[in-house]
């Protein structure tokens, strides 16, 4: 169990590490380029650049319009978005592990409330999962890996909080640290090829939203070629 464990924290953990930031990289980059495409082809460059930042920002942070239509719902949703962000994050044990690896630290959050933040999102991820359980309109929406992301989230949460914090025999520690480990890492393969990559298009949806409606300057020789009606009004 040592040597799968060490394999586990040590190769296996660099590997998926690694293929993440590639495929969360490759992602921005072809969205980038895709926008910079668009904006080279339309034929109107100007948009409302104040707009769009507002709209941007509102969806990257959606606490108006969220509270507005489904206030317990947004409330749950942000609470487990910002646990899923600030623990694995500011740890104190992960970040040793980082000094240990590489010779980078930084700010930990202290136990207790890295505590508070990991029971808090278990709840609150169970919540989630219980209410697109319940709602036939979320049932309708969603598609299977909505189902599935939730209860894989959570796992890396719990299995950490009870290996830190709950008195364990030696092989059940092993194996709840190796469950919290190779959870953590089947996020990392998954989150380039799943709809969890939205984290890194979020900021640019609404730039392309705006873009879509600046044609490019020959769109309508091009759509009256292919209706075969040259000449005629569009």
């Amino acid at each position: 169990m040592d040597t799968i464990l060490d394999f586990a924290k040590g190769t296996l953990f660099r590997f998926t590490f690694v293929l993440m930031v590639l495929g969360l990289t490759r992602i921005l980059w072809l969205e980038l380029y895709n926008v910079f495409e668009a904006y080279r082809r339309a034929g109107d460059r100007r948009l409302p650049w104040n707009y769009v930042l507002r709209r941007t920002l509102g969806w990257i942070f959606p606490v108006n319009r969220a509270f507005r239509n489904r206030p317990l719902y947004s409330l749950l949703s942000i609470s487990f978005h910002v646990g899923l962000l600030i623990v694995p994050i500011f740890l104190l044990a992960h970040i040793q592990l980082w000094k240990v690896g590489v010779g980078v630290s930084w700010l930990a959050l202290s136990k207790t409330v890295a505590d508070v933040l990991t029971i808090a999102t278990v709840l609150t991820g169970v919540g989630l999962f219980i209410g697109r359980l319940s709602s036939h309109a979320s049932r309708f929406i969603s598609r299977k890996q909505d189902f599935f992301w939730p209860p894989l989230l959570i796992l890396p949460f719990l299995t950490g909080f009870l290996c830190a914090n709950v008195a364990l025999s030696p092989a059940g520690y092993q194996w709840l640290m190796l469950v919290h480990v190779l959870s953590a890492e089947l996020i990392f393969v998954l989150l380039p090829f799943t709809k969890i990559a939205h984290c890194i298009l979020i900021p640019f949806s609404t730039f392309v939203s705006n873009l879509a409606w600046k044609f490019p300057a020959e769109t309508n020789e091009s759509v009256s070629r292919t209706l075969r009606k040259e000449g005629a009004k569009i």
